[in-house]
């Protein structure tokens, strides 16, 4: 997959979802790649993992105020502070354009899945996967706000990946 499409993915399904989805004009940025950790250490990370004959990630990241803002477009509510609800709406957000990407990837590389949106929101953290590769990165402003795009996709070659459970929830193994 060349770097250049994976960029293309990514502005088609954010401006896609951003303007159908939740009525917000945005405008990109110079995309970049980036090694190692990724986004802000505040603020609102929600992370989708890909699985398939390709893995990674993709992760949507951005303010709180942000978040908040989208949440509301979304749900037709007004959010001054970040709750349940913006969560959720972050997690939704991040399935729609990691999905949107993923569905154009598929063209490319073969069927994949999608997981359970992760959402993160605190200050000072970090989000980083455990194997160490190059992400494409792609920020944009939303009024005079920005948040990043952010995928990381490398072939799978049949190495097994890390099976992660929450706290408080009991996994059956076959």
């Amino acid at each position: 997959m060349q770097q250049e499409e994976l960029v293309r993915f990514i502005l088609e399904s954010t401006e896609s979802v951003f303007s159908t989805m939740l009525g917000l004009e945005v405008q990109a940025g110079e995309p970049r790649t980036s090694q190692g950790a990724v986004g802000p250490s505040y603020g609102v990370a929600a992370l989708v993992g890909l699985a398939g004959s390709w893995v990674g990630t993709g992760s949507v990241d951005c303010s709180a105020e942000l978040a908040c803002k989208m949440a509301g477009a979304m749900l037709g509510s007004e959010y001054e502070t970040v709750n349940d609800d913006v969560l959720d709406a972050m997690g939704e957000v991040a399935n729609m354009i990691v999905g949107n990407i993923k569905n154009n990837v598929e063209s490319l590389v073969g069927p994949m899945d999608l997981s359970i949106p992760t959402v993160v929101y605190g200050r000072n953290f970090t989000t980083r996967t455990q194997r160490h590769n190059q992400w494409t990165v792609v920020p944009f402003q939303c009024d005079n706000d920005e948040f990043l795009i952010q995928v990381m996709l490398l072939p799978n070659n049949g190495q097994s990946l890390p099976v992660c459970v929450p706290v408080g929830q009991a996994m059956e193994v076959a």
